[in-house]
């Protein structure tokens, strides 16, 4: 199964604001789309996801690197994203030598703590 993601800057920027939350590793932000956007673009009204590594993290083939690792992250954990919302991964520092295992998991608590963000937004 391919991953959906997001390409366009004004993708990345309307996630913003969303609920977000830490690791070591990684940051998740994440946002639902509206209603009318996916049936719009005639995408599949699945989850998608945008991956971002910036210059801070080191040279292009540590990005890179960690880019490809943070995509078979998520492939892996896509059971736990929700269909309709854009996510953004953003790697740390410490992404580029945490083991898999732990980058994994550090994605998987993301997620879950993100949506339980999302939850708590809601009720309010």
């Amino acid at each position: 199964m391919g991953l959906t993601t997001l390409k366009r800057r004004a993708e990345f920027l309307r996630v913003r604001g969303g609920p977000r939350w830490g690791t070591p590793a990684l940051v998740v932000e994440a946002k639902p789309r509206a209603g009318g956007d996916a049936e719009a673009g005639g995408e599949a009204p699945g989850a998608r996801l945008g991956f971002t590594v910036s210059k801070k993290v080191g040279r292009a083939v540590v990005r890179n690197r960690i880019r490809r690792r943070l995509k078979a992250a998520a492939r892996e954990l896509m059971a736990l994203a929700h269909p309709g919302v854009d996510y953004v991964i953003i790697a740390r520092p410490a992404a580029v030598d945490r083991p898999y295992a732990e980058l994994k998991a550090d994605l998987a608590q993301a997620l879950a703590r993100v949506h339980r963000a999302a939850e708590a937004r809601r009720l309010r």
